[in-house]
């Protein structure tokens, strides 16, 4: 054989494929790494997309019209559903929370529960169908309530049993098995029932200063763009305070909540694939350590380095490729499934769809990282003599060449661009990836540290621990690729566990030591003794907070209108939409005052208000700045006497905006009351309120934490799940380290068999050294995920720091066991190398 000339592709990928016929040993770890972080990033991408797709396909559905327009504590004027009545079909609808009540007692259901009572017109719905489960809807009658399967279920109620709502009884006609513009009303703290306007008006519930919400839906001819009527409607009413929403903005909560998620999700996902890369990196070195006499080979025969790189970048693209192609398969087809498991708690449910987008992004990211990471060990094996190939399992590697490096960080700046365009929020994404790659960064410098610390520190006399010692800085040791790989793994395990044991803490422990019993809502202004009266007849021991509860909405902060703001702010929650306010002539409970002065108790001046300071810093204004608040139709523009630190923790009313009481006072308004008593009165307190004010809801705080608990649960087995791909990376990661310095400790252990080791001090070398690295990595992820939980808990979500250390202590145990059990299940195959074969190969 005359040896090479310079290879074309076609010719490259002739010597490649035949190289793959004998399969993927040695590329298997490529292969699972990449389809395991490529199906990750497509399936939370594609799932992300459908539901935010079929909210934005059927807005109009969920909306229940082309436009809406929402008033709280009012109904529109003849003159305005008039100006509403010109632009299309109108459908108004009232909704508001009200305590339902058995007609006639059974056993086991309760005396009433908490529900979400709504008031439709004939013409609702305007688009949907409203489905029942036992017939077909119909305009409803005056004593007629339609409720859902989660309302009977509590109150034992079937179609033709009575019900109470305030001071009206109703007939069920029927269980509701589909609202159509459920989730555009929102969140709701209980079941849904449904009643005529007339039906509504006979309950007696819409008492002035009652806390309840007009709707108003717009059936616009076709050709009509709903934007402009809402413009129209802003510019004619522009201190109305009304809420607007059409058909493309139907849940922009929902909307918004399922696409940060995701981007969360998706993020987490990256840096799993990130971890990944480290086994791409660890897979590919060990598949060109086993080709070794084949590059020689190839060499000595006139192969240049080019062609070298060629040849072995075609076979490392094709089972990239491969990987990239099943893990885009599997993150299409994994959201029809994970929708089917989890459809009950989903807001609407996804159709089966295509979505390119996220499909395309994780296929360049998977790409991306496999380029990025196999680089470097294929710069070394093209760039290293024959002589050097044969030498390589005791030879330390050498480095990289400047070019290597630059296209390494070439395809890294790839990967955090695309992250950065495709993010709903860049500086979030820009902040997450930035926090991952410092600890990476740190991990490196530690994993380098133990590799040099090690090879510096005396000589154990002792022999195994010795040998463990020498294996952490041997040539061809992957001390760095471990630490960086199960370090980031655990450290996240750590956080997670932490933030979500703290949270558990803060909801079961500590919130019941400090929040009332029960809230209640709607009661009339003028009844405010006898309301104190009827609760301490049933509890004398409790202790009330009552205070004045209306509604307003931010127009306005200094010269600012909210309304010319391209975009709100994301943590100015307060603006979107309503809010409660009220006004006390004393500092409330829970608050702090931070900044300027709480107004004398005889204060009759022009408009104050106290503004909380996080508010305050949101919107960069203070003490002296001017807010307007539409209450009612009518817009108040006051001075921000004070600033306050509000305490939100404590489950009492707590308030963004309070006014002085002349502000306030002569405006049509309810109380709000929460109780503080015995548990055992509760049920006597409930029925003895219900029974003299019908009109007032009760709400337990326990019903409240529920809800709260199922979603921070949720939350959190969702991040969990995508949090343990970054486990699983580890653990390939692990593997392929283990394969790639396999060559070299099979060295190690035909010489120590030759003389005289026997295989169980082989194996008890290993578990020193695997029992080391763990115990070292350990100590780090509890240092770095307690510091990162520590933030999210106390700097993000305000609550105090109270994580579970068993919990945290058992999950980095797992951790480590899992560490060195993997390390010595990798090394048994070491112990089965015969000494006389092995001798003759090296």
């Amino acid at each position: 054989m005359s040896g090479f000339t310079t290879l074309s592709w076609r010719e490259s990928w002739r010597i490649a494929r035949r190289d793959l016929d004998g399969g993927l040993r040695g590329l298997r770890l490529l292969l699972a790494c990449l389809f395991l972080g490529v199906a990750t990033l497509a399936t939370i991408g594609s799932l992300t997309s459908a539901i935010t797709s079929e909210l934005a396909t059927r807005g109009r559905v969920l909306l229940g019209g082309d436009v809406e327009i929402g008033m709280t504590q009012r109904q529109a004027s003849p003159a305005e559903h008039a100006q509403f009545a010109a632009m299309g079909r109108v459908s108004d609808t009232i909704r508001t929370r009200a305590m339902a009540q058995r007609v006639g007692l059974a056993e086991g259901a309760p005396g009433s529960v908490l529900t979400e009572l709504k008031g439709v017109d004939q013409a609702f719905p305007l688009y949907g169908q409203m489905k029942l489960a036992d017939g077909r809807y119909r305009p409803l009658a005056a004593d007629a309530v339609i409720i859902d399967r989660a309302l009977a279920d509590r109150l034992l109620l079937k179609p033709g049993d009575g019900m109470i709502y305030g001071d009206a009884s109703f007939r069920v006609a029927g269980l509701i098995a589909d609202e159509p513009d459920r989730v555009g009303e929102g969140f709701t703290l209980g079941p849904v029932a449904i009643v005529s306007l007339d039906g509504f008006k006979r309950t007696g519930l819409l008492q002035p200063g009652a806390l309840y919400k007009a709707k108003y839906r717009i059936r616009l001819s076709p050709g009509v763009d709903p934007v402009a009527i809402v413009e129209r409607l802003k510019a004619k009413y522009p201190s109305s305070g009304w809420e607007y929403k059409d058909r493309d903005h139907a849940a922009p909560g929902a909307v918004r909540f399922f696409e940060r998620m995701g981007q969360f999700l998706s993020l987490i996902g990256l840096a799993a694939l990130v971890i990944a890369g480290i086994g791409v990196s660890n897979g590919v070195a060990s598949y060109l350590g086993m080709r070794r006499g084949s590059i020689a080979t190839f060499k000595i025969l006139g192969a240049t380095s080019a062609d070298i790189a060629r040849i072995y970048l075609l076979e490392i693209g094709a089972v990239a490729g491969l990987a990239v192609i099943a893990g885009l398969v599997a993150g299409a087809l994994l959201p029809i499934a994970l929708v089917w498991l989890v459809r009950d708690v989903l807001p609407v449910a996804p159709g089966v769809g295509f979505f390119p987008i996220p499909l395309v992004s994780s296929a360049a990211y998977g790409l991306l990282i496999a380029l990025a990471f196999a680089l470097p060990p294929l710069a070394r094996a093209r760039r290293q003599p024959a002589a050097a190939q044969f030498r390589g399992g005791v030879e330390t590697r050498g480095r990289i060449d400047r070019r290597t490096v630059l296209q390494v960080a070439a395809a890294g700046t790839a990967v955090v661009a695309l992250a950065l365009l495709t993010a709903r929020e860049p500086v979030f994404a820009a902040a997450v990836l930035g926090s991952v790659g410092a600890v990476l960064l740190i991990l490196l410098g530690i994993g380098s540290a133990i590799r040099w610390a090690s090879s510096r520190l005396p000589r154990p006399r002792r022999p195994l621990l010795r040998l463990a010692l020498a294996n952490l800085h041997r040539p061809g040791a992957q001390t760095v690729a471990l630490v960086i790989a199960l370090g980031l793994a655990l450290t996240l395990f750590v956080t997670l566990a932490a933030i979500q044991t703290s949270l558990n803490s803060e909801i079961t422990r500590a919130v019941p030591q400090r929040a009332p019993k029960q809230f209640v809502l709607d009661i009339p202004s003028e009844e405010r003794a006898r309301f104190v009266s009827v609760v301490q007849r049933q509890a004398p021991e409790a202790k009330l907070n009552i205070v004045p509860s209306l509604r307003g909405t931010i127009t306005a902060y200094g010269a600012q209108r909210v309304a010319d703001l391209p975009q709100i702010p994301d943590k100015a929650w307060f603006l979107r939409g309503e809010r409660g306010v009220t006004y006390s002539q004393d500092l409330p409970e829970g608050s702090e005052l931070v900044d300027g002065a709480w107004w004398p108790a005889d204060y009759a001046g022009p408009p104050l208000v106290s503004l909380d300071r996080e508010a305050a810093r949101t919107l960069g204004i203070g003490v002296g700045d001017t807010l307007t608040v539409s209450v009612l139709g009518r817009e108040i523009v006051a001075r921000i006497a004070s600033l306050r630190q509000v305490n939100w923790e404590t489950m009492g009313f707590n308030y963004v905006m309070v006014f002085s009481p002349n502000t306030l006072r002569a405006a049509p308004h309810s109380l709000t009351s929460t109780i503080d008593m015995d548990a055992r009165h509760e049920g006597p307190v409930s029925r003895a309120l219900l029974k003299a004010f019908p009109s007032a809801s009760v709400i337990a705080v326990s019903e409240v934490l529920g809800q709260v608990r199922k979603i921070l649960d949720q939350m959190a087995t969702a991040i969990l799940l995508s949090a343990s791909v970054a486990i699983l990376a580890g653990i390939a990661v692990l593997v392929g380290a283990i394969a790639a310095s396999r060559q070299a400790r099979s060295y190690d252990s035909v010489i120590l068999k030759t003389l005289g080791a026997t295989r169980w001090q082989i194996l008890a070398a290993q578990a020193l050294e695997y029992g080391l690295l763990a115990a070292t990595l350990c100590l780090l992820a509890l240092g770095l995920g307690t510091l990162a939980a520590w933030y999210v808990i106390v700097e993000v979500f305000a609550f105090r720091w109270a994580p579970d250390w068993g919990v945290v202590l058992a999950t980095l145990g797992a951790g480590a066991v899992l560490t060195l059990g993997i390390g010595l299940i990798g090394s048994l195959p070491l112990l089965a190398v015969r000494v006389a074969p092995a001798l003759r190969r090296l």
